[in-house]
């Protein structure tokens, strides 16, 4: 017997283990992860990851769609009434007379049921009820800040209308998205798209499509033609903004957005491309505003509903389903105190024996700087008899109310003239007749005219504010930088898509067609030294228990104070030397400026104390045709400047509104040279930009008007305005706007409004 042990297998070798489990074939071992890469998952790892992620989400799918149930109908299928209030709880108005009438699908032609598919969900009848792809894609966009986007069907849009409501919240996006794939599978997509079109909201306080057909074109539904048709389809995507009668600035907008309507009826072979090609645009008929909005206010209902909604702060469907209590910043006496001085210093000096008198309308706003409370607003004789609101409409230029800005942009940047020289209202320009503007690299092709064509020689900034002098405040515009002019105006206040608001030196001439609630809110940024807080017009808003969030005013630094201030400072001299002599009637330590625009289609006067900023303009319009008209002659007077009915109503409602409260001085910190200077220039220079004239100058006097008492010509037949207005003589056109549907706009949803505050 041998001592010799026998041999034991090694593991590898293909025996057993001692342990008794069978060996591992010999082989390359896998190295074992070591440092950083053993925090990476393994490929079983990630595999796994996404199998669970998978499982989960079918799981919460068929819960939801187990666990959702199809609603009742909402309660915005018996809307109720809003109600608004002044500043103080006193009634100011209530709405809500619900226009709704039901008609079968059979009674809607084919050509305006397709026209609502084409602006709204062209796969309706081929795709499922709902796009995960497109509510991704309006997701992310709203996550970019790209305004909130719905990207949802029709069958989508048909459950918020009709069972949910138009909140934005994931709560009601995750119903809507299980109540839409039920809906699909139990009615029909005939019975959807008439429910669809049955519970829309078109504007005007009419539901559904057979209400809109009466109150767009005074028409059953099944006698609308296809281009009528069309145009009710874009109301689809944003009621408010394209109703001409509110808004007629706004008529590119539509008019691109009903192109896009027809354009997709034609790619879907819904349409004809000649029948398409001969249509033309359809204008609705007037709107006709409820009898109990009668005098001023159905214009301030207007104006908080537009508030609310362009804001976000309530949808503008969910508003008309009414329900609302709603608490304006209006102030009651100070809203009778507008009324009466429009009345007394231009109403009642209108005359039916004068043509021109029917042509005359007045705006105005009035916010608190220290707050932004809009106080006041006029937005025209009576609402039931001229519906636009002309304290909102944004068709008319400002004229030289947009001067100040350019000023303000110069004092701001530390700009400099042409040869160097800082820009301060002591500088001296050439404020020459159509003298050519002058660039870095010689004339930039602009040779304004100065109201009359009148030449003033050497004149320092603050006089040429004083008399409004086109040729010199076209020069500081290239000299500051027309960009940076147009920044700063929007930083004041203006907004950034303001109308014909175009970076050229015709700037200074006024040619944006801002609104008089506009300037008035970037006025009081300069009477608030320069601090800017958006305005606002509700103070509370209930529905039932249930208050509404209310966005909280965030002030924020526009331009320097020394800027802002220095433009005060020089405003004050345009209403104790200049065109702006009658606002002194208010009785209080005031700065304004006055303006007028081409042809003398509106008057302007915008103003402030230290307590109120208030812009007041009067406009011409045909009341038959709605273009804009001159008014020479109107009320009597050979023109119709911002010197005259504009700071008269200003003077007037400024000493009402601020009667028995205590007159503050302004407290400026100006720049330096911001001193009201004397009539004479302390600067001289040879530069283009402020060379000598060679023509006479004004002689000094009394305050002259923006406008010489005596019109040089006044046209006896004035022509309809271009769209937007005509320029001066000598502007550049500026390049057109581009107002189209923006990629894949209105394929879905309806939530993502076009109308700017």
């Amino acid at each position: 017997m041998s001592d010799q042990q026998p041999e034991q297998p090694q593991p590898g070798d293909g025996a057993a283990t001692p342990d008794g489990w069978p060996a591992k074939k010999a082989g390359k071992r896998r190295p074992k992860r070591t440092g950083w890469r053993r925090l990476l998952p393994t490929w079983r790892m990630l595999l796994g990851g996404v199998l669970l992620v998978v499982l989960l989400i079918a799981g919460g799918l068929i819960a939801g769609y187990l666990l959702v149930d199809i609603p009742k109908p909402n309660d915005a299928a018996v809307a109720q009434s809003n109600v608004y209030l002044y500043s103080d709880g006193s009634q100011l108005a209530r709405d809500g007379v619900v226009n709704r009438e039901n008609v079968p699908l059979s009674k809607i032609p084919k050509t305006v049921q397709r026209a609502a598919l084409a602006a709204e969900d062209r796969g309706f009848y081929s795709e499922s009820a709902v796009n995960p792809g497109a509510m991704l894609r309006a997701a992310w966009n709203t996550v970019l800040g790209k305004g909130k986007q719905s990207g949802s069907t029709i069958t989508q849009q048909y459950v918020k209308n009709y069972y949910l409501g138009q909140e934005q919240t994931l709560s009601r996006k995750a119903k809507e998205f299980f109540i839409a794939i039920k809906l699909d599978r139990e009615e029909s997509k005939d019975d959807i798209l008439q429910g669809y079109l049955n519970t829309s909201y078109f504007g005007r306080n009419a539901y559904g499509v057979q209400a809109a057909a009466q109150a767009y074109f005074d028409k059953d539904v099944g006698d609308l033609t296809t281009a009528q048709g069309a145009y009710l389809a874009t109301l689809l995507n944003a009621p408010s903004a394209y109703d001409l009668s509110a808004h007629p600035e706004n008529k590119r907008r539509a008019m691109n957005r009903w192109n896009y309507v027809l354009d997709g009826m034609v790619k879907e072979k819904w349409l004809g491309a000649a029948e398409r090609a001969a249509m033309t645009f359809p204008t609705p008929g007037k709107a006709k505003p409820a009898a109990g909005m009668s005098g001023q206010r159905g214009y301030l209902v207007e104006a908080v509903k537009t508030y609310l909604t362009s804001n976000k702060i309530i949808d503008e469907q969910t508003l008309a389903s009414g329900g609302y209590r709603i608490t304006t910043t209006i102030d009651k006496k100070r809203q009778n105190a507008f009324v009466t001085a429009v009345r007394e210093q231009l109403m009642d000096k209108l005359s039916d024996s004068r043509k021109v008198d029917s042509y005359v309308r007045a705006g105005g706003a009035s916010i608190d700087p220290a707050t932004g409370k809009v106080v006041a607003l006029y937005g025209g004789v009576d609402y039931t008899k001229q519906y636009v609101n002309n304290a909102t409409r944004r068709d008319y230029q400002v004229g030289s109310t947009f001067k100040p800005f350019i000023l303000t942009s110069a004092v701001q940047n530390g700009s400099t003239t042409q040869d160097g020289r800082e820009i301060t209202p002591k500088t001296s320009y050439d404020g020459t007749n159509r003298r050519p503007v002058q660039g870095p690299n010689g004339p930039v092709g602009f040779a304004p005219p100065n109201e009359d064509d009148v030449s003033y020689g050497r004149i320092t900034a603050t006089k040429a504010m004083d008399k409004s002098v086109n040729a010199v405040y076209a020069q500081m515009a290239e000299d500051v930088g027309t960009q940076k002019v147009k920044d700063t105006a929007t930083a004041l206040g203006l907004p950034k898509k303001t109308p014909n608001l175009n970076a050229f030196p015709s700037m200074a001439l006024g040619v944006a067609t801002a609104s008089v609630l506009d300037m008035t809110q970037a006025y009081a940024t300069l009477a608030g030294h320069g601090e800017h807080g958006t305005y606002t017009m509700v103070t509370k808003a209930t529905k039932g228990s249930e208050e509404v969030d209310l966005p909280g005013r965030q002030k924020k630094r526009a331009v320097p104070r020394a800027a802002a201030d220095t433009t005060t400072s020089v405003l004050r001299s345009v209403v104790d030397n200049g065109t702006g002599f009658a606002a002194q009637a208010a009785g209080r330590p005031a700065a304004g400026k006055t303006g007028t625009a081409d042809d003398d289609k509106a008057a302007w006067f915008a103003g402030y104390t230290p307590d109120l900023a208030t812009v007041v303009a009067v406009m011409g319009q045909d009341p038959d045709s709605a273009v804009q008209k001159p008014l020479y002659g109107a009320a009597g007077q050979p023109r119709m400047n911002g010197g005259g009915p504009p700071a008269q109503i200003w003077a007037a409602y400024t000493a009402a509104a601020l009667e028995g409260e205590p007159a503050t001085d302004f407290d400026l910190d100006v720049d330096s040279g911001a001193e009201v200077p004397s009539d004479e220039p302390s600067e001289s220079s040879g530069s283009p930009s402020s060379s000598a004239s060679t023509e006479p100058t004004a002689s000094s006097g009394p305050p002259v008007s923006d406008e010489p008492t005596t019109p040089s010509a006044p046209p006896t037949s004035a022509s309809p305005p271009a769209e937007p207005p005509t320029l001066p003589t000598g502007a550049p056109t500026p390049p057109a706007e581009t107002f189209g549907p923006p990629e894949d706009d209105g394929a879905f949803g309806n939530e993502d409004s076009l109308f700017y505050p």
